[in-house]
């Protein structure tokens, strides 16, 4: 990556160093003005593949008071997510977190305060809508070729709420503050979000953890509509046997069908988007068709790639702001207290 001679060079911390953390690390060395000098993680393991001039650290406190970074990417449980992000912002550290941002919208929200009025950069990682059918999509939905959008549908599922080899605490409510909506549908929603470009204000839900018998849910049934009418809605599923990602999106002349991720667990299938062109006058229910198949994940990269140019320059931050971080933490919230049994034993005991 080409940079300017009189570019401004930046120490970088990686808070996390599991797998997101090493992704993140990977992209950023193609950049000459960013040094990764410090990272952490609780597991020493994780660490011993780094070379001996990044200094390495068990706990995100004592990188973010030892570590001498101007920029740190956190990837932490969620329970530790906010602190760690209010922590760095108050040494003065630019901040990309993963998400979910928090384990609730009160933990997320006294954040706002500390970078206002400030020329911090606070990004909050919502890669999904930096895929290339996601930008696609946004592409031909902003040429209002196809008119506005009518109804949107969405299923995001996997088959388990801990996957692979990951640690436990995603299935514990005091660790985690939710299950399979706020670790997996939290995308859903975002791109729902970004999508009606409008909040969701009626929303009615069912919410259940009857198949494994966590203390969060394992699956949430959604159904949102905003003050504009559009109505969107939602399964996220620990019980998708086969990985699914679909999302269908319905405008007034036509349609866009979204098959499959590109994901570092490479379960999605193929990353597909179905263009519908609809003339309900002419073409008998069997509309022209056309489908674009994209073959690499380019989401992290451009994610990162803002990150850093709103830092250089000077630049608001595009998509994951905290604005919209708590506007999809909020609605999260929306539904689960919508359903009256999952609200009663979690919400109002």
């Amino acid at each position: 990556m080409k940079q300017s001679k009189h570019a401004k060079t930046y120490s970088v911390g990686i808070i996390g160093y599991g797998v997101v953390g090493k992704k993140r690390h990977s992209i950023l060395k193609s950049y000459k003005n960013l040094t990764v000098i410090a990272a952490s993680d609780i597991n020493e393991a994780s660490l011993s593949s780094l070379p001996r001039t990044i200094k390495k650290f068990n706990t995100y406190k004592d990188l973010i008071n030892k570590g001498e970074c101007d920029i740190v990417f956190i990837s932490l449980p969620n329970r530790f997510a906010a602190a760690a992000t209010k922590l760095a912002l108050k040494k003065g550290m630019h901040v990309f977190c993963e998400k979910p941002p928090s384990r609730s919208s009160k933990e997320l929200n006294p954040i706002n305060n500390l970078i206002k009025g400030t020329n911090l950069k606070l990004k909050y990682g919502f890669n999904h809508r930096y895929h290339s059918s996601i930008l696609k999509a946004s592409e031909i939905i902003n040429s209002k070729d196809f008119g506005k959008i009518v109804a949107m549908r969405g299923i995001y599922g996997k088959s388990k709420i801990i996957s692979f080899d990951q640690s436990d605490w995603r299935s514990k409510r005091s660790e985690a503050g939710g299950g399979i909506l706020l670790d997996q549908g939290i995308h859903m929603l975002d791109l729902m979000l970004f999508f009606a470009q409008e909040s969701f204000k009626k929303v009615f839900s069912i919410v259940k953890n009857d198949f494994w018998k966590h203390d969060v849910e394992d699956n949430a049934y959604a159904l949102l509509e905003t003050p504009s009418g559009i109505v969107a809605q939602l399964h996220s599923s620990a019980t998708q046997w086969r990985h699914k990602f679909n999302l269908e999106i319905i405008l007034e002349k036509g349609a866009l069908v979204f098959g499959g991720l590109l994901t570092g667990s490479k379960s999605y299938g193929d990353e597909t988007l179905t263009v519908i062109q609809s003339r309900p006058d002419k073409d008998k229910g069997i509309p022209k068709e056309r489908t674009y198949k994209f073959n690499k994940d380019i989401s992290w990269a451009k994610e990162i790639k803002e990150f850093i140019n709103a830092i250089e320059y000077d630049k608001d931050i595009i998509h994951g702001t905290f604005e919209e971080a708590l506007l999809t933490m909020k609605l999260i919230e929306q539904i689960y207290k919508a359903d009256r049994l999952w609200a009663k034993k979690y919400y109002n005991s």
